[in-house]
């Protein structure tokens, strides 16, 4: 147990669990209303059954009428009858939201990716941190998995609670006027009503301490599973074919060995909750056989009937059960408070981006102007600047390349042009105005970025191009074509309805890197946005091809602006300014003649040491 949960307060774990149950209703409202119903309606079956057994058996021993108890049996059964079709449709509607809960918090935890500030992404241990509470979820059930599982438990426990001591409570009261004496005169008296609460008391008082020690016991050992299996989980996340020609599923394997078959810490948890199980049994046989031979022995000096003696004897030993799995539930919910921090961690990592209001006001005209003044960045966590002081100004319709040794600053300076980040000091203006004044949709709207790491997805073309699950079709075909891919889309069965890989569908197509490079091209043209960004989408081509794409994509987007990231500056010559960037600064602008003439520039120096590999 770690130092900072030793010191979590009780009004802590409360707040954890109502906001547990707060996020629960908010995934699932139908889901957990109906899985609380279908628990009330449960409980509440035994306990009628329970109460008119006792109602028929005390009129039968009272020689009540034939008719009375008549009544009585028709009651008994129509209202059983109308209980078992209530539990039988309350537990079908409660199955089905069952049935697609764990989707439901899957979809949850999307969304909260998808508003996440992008700087998140960038952090390994905000990934981990993903993994660890997908593998709570999945192998041990805690989290937001528990809150929805245990609400059955708690909802049950406190019901029987509530019931059981509401139908027994006038049993510790009652005593019978005979003249007593002995152990019978000792179960008469008040005495003995004290004896059983404190009998009472000191079975949750066990079954606190017990579960709070093994349950604790079991979840650190179970911690430690899920950590590892979050890191184990990385070999799964790889090539198959790599998998196999360098046999790196060996690692996994050990690691699931050490973690399941192999683990001697997790042999111990589950020994010492076998012994915890059986602790409470033990203590709760002992309770129930007290408050038994107690109610015994109240029936047998006439305190009551037989028939109270049914209901009695089984609303009693409802109670001990209620009791233990209550304090059992609740110590355990306060262990799972350890995974919902978190959770919740996660859930709340701040948004510290502005969301400006001011419209971009799209123009067809394409009048934007955007300029970088005095803009210096740091990556969060970094004392380095990636960029520092950079001005620089965007003249509309031009053709512009950035060039530069890796960690330049090139790709930094796209991704604050597209606010993925803001910067550290200085000012981005579109129009003359701060970008962070403008509405975040709007202004992205105004960028087709197509990364070195660009993605393509195992759904159909026509959804990769046109990131909608509505394409217009015609464009969808258009762009592709303009992209270079049109005859190729031209010899599939399914035209731009052909799925990207098999993951999903047998008759999906394995497109080389050069076709997913173009698709993610006609995904950047079907957006149709003022400014286009290539940075370094062709990495992995020659420069020849590389070359062709570039001139390709020139041809294509006419009055728009656009800017091509390469580290071969042979692939850039057509552009009308070269931007040179090195350790974060903008050192030199111009065209391909002007830069190249200036031998003691940096631009000379990289054209020179490229060149010679191509003569």
């Amino acid at each position: 147990m770690t130092e900072e949960k030793k010191k979590r307060s009780l009004a802590e774990d409360l707040r954890l669990i109502t906001r547990g149950f707060k996020t629960m209703f908010k995934i699932s409202r139908s889901g957990m209303i109906w899985r609380i119903v279908n628990c009330i309606v449960q409980q509440i079956s035994p306990y009628f059954w329970l109460y008119m057994s006792a109602l028929i058996i005390d009129e039968i021993a009272a020689g009540a009428d034939l008719k009375r108890l008549l009544i009585l049996a028709l009651i008994t059964v129509t209202g059983q009858f109308v209980l078992n079709i209530a539990v039988h449709y309350v537990g079908r509607k409660t199955d089905e939201a069952a049935r697609t809960m764990f989707g439901r918090i899957e979809y949850y935890y999307f969304c909260v990716n998808h508003r996440m500030q992008y700087k998140y992404f960038e952090k390994p241990d905000t990934a981990l941190m993903l993994e660890t509470i997908r593998s709570s979820h999945n192998y041990g059930g805690w989290g937001l998995m528990r809150i929805y599982w245990g609400s059955w438990n708690i909802v049950a426990a406190t019901f029987n609670i509530i019931a059981s001591t509401a139908l027994t409570f006038t049993m510790l009261r009652s005593v019978s006027n005979a003249s007593l004496t002995g152990l019978l005169a000792f179960m008469n008296s008040p005495w003995s009503s004290i004896i059983i609460l404190l009998l009472i008391a000191i079975n949750v008082f066990s079954s606190l301490v017990r579960t709070k020690y093994f349950s604790t016991k079991e979840q650190k050992a179970w911690k430690n599973v899920e950590e590892s299996l979050s890191l184990a989980n990385c070999y799964f996340n790889g090539n198959g074919m790599d998998e196999r020609i360098f046999n790196i599923s060996r690692f996994s394997l050990a690691r699931m060995k050490s973690i399941y078959v192999e683990n001697p810490a997790l042999d111990k948890a589950y020994a010492a909750s076998r012994n915890s199980t059986l602790i409470s049994l033990l203590f709760q046989i002992i309770l129930q056989a007290g408050l038994f031979i107690y109610v015994a022995a109240k029936a047998f000096i006439g305190v009551f009937g037989i028939g109270s003696f049914v209901l009695y004897s089984g609303t009693v030993g409802r109670f001990v059960s209620a009791v233990s799995d209550l304090v059992g539930q609740l110590n355990m919910w306060r262990v799972n408070n350890e995974y919902l921090k978190n959770e919740f961690k996660f859930i709340d990592l701040p948004d510290e981006m502005y969301q400006g209001t001011l419209s971009t006001e799209k123009r067809d005209d394409n009048k934007y102007e955007i300029e970088f003044r005095n803009v210096s960045f740091k990556y969060p966590g970094s004392e380095n600047y990636a960029l520092k002081n950079v001005n620089f100004k965007f003249n509309i319709g031009e053709r512009l390349a950035f060039v530069g040794m890796n960690g330049s600053g090139k790709t930094t300076f796209v991704k604050l042009l597209c606010r993925l980040y803001d910067p550290t000091e200085g000012q981005i203006l579109l129009n003359g105005i701060d970008i962070t004044r403008y509405d975040y949709d709007q202004y992205m709207a105004l960028f087709s970025v197509v990364f070195q790491d660009y993605a393509v997805f195992a759904f159909d073309i026509a959804g990769n191009v046109s990131a909608s699950s509505e394409p217009d079709r015609d464009r969808v075909l258009d762009c592709l074509a303009r992209a270079g891919l049109g005859e190729r889309i031209s010899e599939l069965e399914n035209g731009i309805d052909t799925f990207i890989t098999k993951n999903y569908d047998a008759t999906g197509v394995d497109f080389s890197g050069g076709e997913k490079q173009k698709i993610a091209i006609a995904r950047a043209l079907y957006k149709d946005a003022p400014f286009i960004i290539l940075d370094e989408p062709t990495a992995s081509l020659d420069p020849l091809a590389e070359a062709d794409i570039y001139a390709r994509f020139n041809e294509i987007v006419t009055d728009k602006t656009a800017v091509y990231i390469s580290h071969r500056l042979s692939s850039c010559r057509f552009c009308d300014k070269i931007v040179v960037f090195d350790n974060g600064e903008i050192i030199q602008q111009g065209d391909h003649e002007t830069l190249v003439a200036d031998e003691n520039g940096k631009y000379f120096e990289l054209w020179h040491a490229q060149a010679q590999h191509y003569v």
